[in-house]
C-alpha cells in the first residue's frame, strides 16, 4: 500500500526571512501571506531557525506596561536580550528542526509532538529548504471520507494482500472508525488484518467482530468464541 509522504502534504514555496530581516517586516510578512510563522534561512536557503507569532508576542511582553497596570511576567527570567531582540536572528527559535521530503506522515507527526512544534521546514539531501509542512496540513489526511476508507479496505486488504474470498470480511466505516466483522480460517489472522485496516490513511481507529474458525494450533473452534471482541488499534 501506498502512503502520503511530507512531500505530498507539505507547502512548497515557503515565505523566508534573513537572519537580518526586522520585528516589522516580519510581522508585515505574516499579515500580508496570512500565516503564522516564517523560516529563517541563510544565503545558501539553509534553515537557521523559525519565528513565529509566538515569538513576536513574547518579546512584546516581556515590554514594560506603558500604563504600568502590569507588572513583570510572573516566573519568566529578566531576560533583556528578548526585549532589545529586533531581527529575525534573535527573535527565532532555534535550531531549526526540519523533516525530510520522503519521511512519512506518521513520522512527521511524531516529530511535531516530541519536540511540541507547530510546523517543520523540509529540506532535501543538501539541506537546502524546499517546503514546509504544518500539524493543519498533517491532519488533512484524516478529512478522507468513509466511503473511500471503506473502499481501499475492501479492495486492498481481505483479498487483495491476504487472499481472502470476497465478502470474508464486511467492513463499514462512520467518521473513520472502521468495524470489522465476519470469520477467518485462523486466529492468527485476526490481529494482522486489525493492523493492515489501521495503517489505511484517514482511519481513527479500528473495531473488529471477526471470528476465527481455529486456534492458533490449528483446533476448530466453537462459533463465536475468539479473542479480542470490540479491542482497538489506534491510527498511528
Amino acid at each position: 500500500m501506498q502512503h502520503p509522504t511530507v512531500s505530498d502534504v507539505m507547502t512548497r514555496g515557503v515565505v523566508t526571512s534573513l537572519p537580518g530581516t526586522p520585528f516589522k517586516e516580519i510581522a508585515e510578512l505574516f499579515e500580508r501571506n496570512g500565516i503564522t510563522a516564517v523560516p529563517v534561512v541563510d544565503d545558501r536557503d539553509h534553515p537557521l531557525g523559525v519565528v513565529s507569532e509566538a515569538d513576536l508576542l513574547r518579546r512584546q511582553a516581556r515590554l514594560p506596561d506603558p500604563q504600568g497596570h502590569a507588572g513583570p511576567l510572573q516566573g519568566q527570567p529578566d531576560d533583556s536580550s528578548s526585549t532589545e531582540a529586533e531581527t529575525a536572528d534573535s527573535l527565532m527559535t532555534s535550531p531549526a528542526i526540519c523533516a525530510r521530503p520522503g519521511w512519512s506522515v506518521v513520522e512527521a507527526a511524531r516529530t511535531t509532538d516530541r519536540e511540541r512544534i507547530k510546523r517543520l521546514p523540509v529540506v532535501d539531501e543538501t539541506e537546502r529548504l524546499t517546503g514546509i509542512v504544518s500539524r493543519s496540513d498533517l491532519l488533512r489526511l484524516f478529512l478522507r471520507n468513509d466511503t473511500a476508507i471503506r473502499e481501499k479496505i475492501s479492495r486492498e486488504i481481505p483479498d487483495r494482500t491476504l487472499n481472502l474470498a470476497p465478502g470474508t470480511v464486511q467492513v463499514t466505516v462512520q467518521d473513520g472508525v472502521v468495524t470489522l466483522s465476519g470469520r477467518v480460517e485462523r486466529q492468527d489472522l485476526v490481529p494482522v488484518i486489525e493492523h493492515l485496516c489501521a495503517s489505511i490513511d484517514g482511519v481513527v481507529c479500528v473495531h473488529r467482530m471477526i471470528d476465527p474458525l481455529r486456534d492458533d494450533t490449528g483446533a476448530r473452534l466453537q462459533p463465536g468464541v475468539h479473542e479480542g471482541l470490540g479491542s482497538r488499534a489506534r491510527h498511528g
